[in-house]
């Protein structure tokens, strides 16, 4: 009987048959599995800065200004009269005073909700940046809506407006926002509609454990500490 011959060695250089090597790295190699680190997701902060102003002053300017002249159109008239020595609301019992503090409220709530919904589907995105844009454009788009309403309205001055028109004649008084509050409206009702639409349409937190799960089913075994 003679003994097995054991194969000789590889030569210098070459990785032996019952040896095993990690394939090679490189652009598209095949079999490579590797941990690679996230990238950073999202365009940036000096685009999201950006985006922030112009969302500002797009709501400031021009929702303000439509939200003035809506205001002032559909806002309800308070009749006055003058009796030559005074001023008195023509109707005691009139809600027309409490009319114009809600149209405004109602137009308000309807811009912020109009203006989240704008926002979110121009950029499925949320961040910082962009709700400081939807709060300080809502509160400078509904000071100016405010401002704006008043000064398209009637006269301000009441007594020579009635000086003017004459004793015994109805004519309307200024237009004003009687509960500052109201102008709140717009910011709040952008907030949490643009929260709403984040929360149930806006793009999900990558899972911590996808990578952990990934390999497991690729090699068939959870990643670990190996045994003692």
């Amino acid at each position: 009987m003679t003994a097995p011959l054991t194969p000789p060695p590889p030569p210098h250089g070459q990785p032996s048959h019952d040896s095993w090597a990690p394939p090679p790295a490189g652009d598209g190699g095949a079999g490579h599995h590797g941990y690679e680190p996230d990238k950073p997701s999202g365009p940036g902060l000096r685009t999201e800065l950006i985006e922030a102003a112009v969302v500002t002053a797009v709501m400031a300017l021009i929702g303000g200004v439509l939200l003035g002249l809506l205001w002032w159109w559909l806002a309800p008239h308070v009749p006055l009269v003058s009796d030559g020595s005074a001023v008195y609301f023509k109707d005691t019992e009139g809600e027309q005073a409490v009319g114009v503090d809600g149209t405004f409220t109602l137009l308000a709530l309807g811009a912020g909700a109009l203006s989240a919904l704008v926002v979110f589907v121009l950029r499925r995105r949320g961040g910082v940046p962009l709700v400081v844009a939807l709060t300080v454009g809502g509160v400078l788009g509904a000071v100016l809506a405010w401002r704006l309403g008043v000064w398209l309205g009637p006269d301000t001055d009441v007594v020579a407006r009635a000086k003017e028109v004459g004793e015994g004649v109805t004519f309307s008084a200024p237009l004003k926002l009687g509960a500052k509050g109201a102008l709140l409206a717009w910011p709040l009702a952008g907030l949490l509609v643009h929260l709403g639409l984040t929360a149930l349409f806006g793009p999900r937190d990558p899972d911590p454990y996808g990578q952990q799960r990934q390999m497991t089913d690729e090699y068939g075994a959870p990643l670990g500490p190996p045994a003692a």
